[in-house]
């Protein structure tokens, strides 16, 4: 769907279709946009904000998975941070956590330095890469009929999951979550039932 943003998804309200009603699901979102827009949905003690580590969001999810085997985890991130880990892909393939989900908000776009285009918006194929990886299911929408499914998929299906949504390059307020990492990551911690006091 490269070049042709006008059909493209919003992306706020993938996202905010996608946490409502989020019973117990806990979500790690990518580093800029994808975390304002997790933030834009509404705070939570469940969601864990990346604001640096580039690249890391989907290895923060699986381990995550790992660790709570009965919740579902979310990972919420753009075509730019998944790029730059997609040596994860293959690692979350394998060791095949039935509870996670990774949602990618492709905008074709380096959104937070200044929209320059990313591989997706010529050949790179991030649900191929997904499939080739070995994920269990692999979804793309790139618009509302295709989103239902999608949604659905990222919220229950068993995993792991991964799914492309196409989303139109916008310039949008920013949403800021917490932005202390301790505090963070005690009150995940507290929201999972661990001790956050180690």
């Amino acid at each position: 769907m490269s070049g042709n943003q006008e059909k493209a998804l919003k992306r706020r309200a993938v996202v905010e279709r996608l946490l409502a009603g989020r019973n117990g699901m806990a979500v790690v979102s990518g580093l800029g946009s994808a975390t304002w827009d997790v933030a834009a949905a509404g705070d939570d003690a469940l969601n864990f904000p990346l604001w640096a580590g580039m690249g890391c969001a989907a290895m923060i999810g699986l381990g995550l998975a790992l660790a709570q085997p009965a919740r579902r985890v979310v990972v919420v991130t753009g075509d730019g941070e998944m790029l730059m880990g997609l040596g994860g892909l293959v690692t979350i393939a394998d060791q095949a956590p039935e509870n996670l989900a990774v949602l990618v908000l492709d905008n074709e776009s380096f959104g937070e330095t200044g929209g320059q285009p990313t591989p997706t918006a010529a050949l790179a194929d991030l649900a191929g890469v997904a499939r080739g990886a070995g994920f269990s299911a692999v979804l793309e929408a790139a618009d509302e009929a295709a989103l239902a499914p999608l949604i659905e998929a990222v919220r229950s299906a068993p995993g792991p999951v991964f799914a492309v949504a196409k989303v139109a390059l916008e310039t949008l307020p920013l949403v800021m979550p917490p932005k202390d990492g301790s505090f963070l990551k005690d009150r995940l911690r507290r929201a999972l039932g661990v001790d956050g006091s180690a």
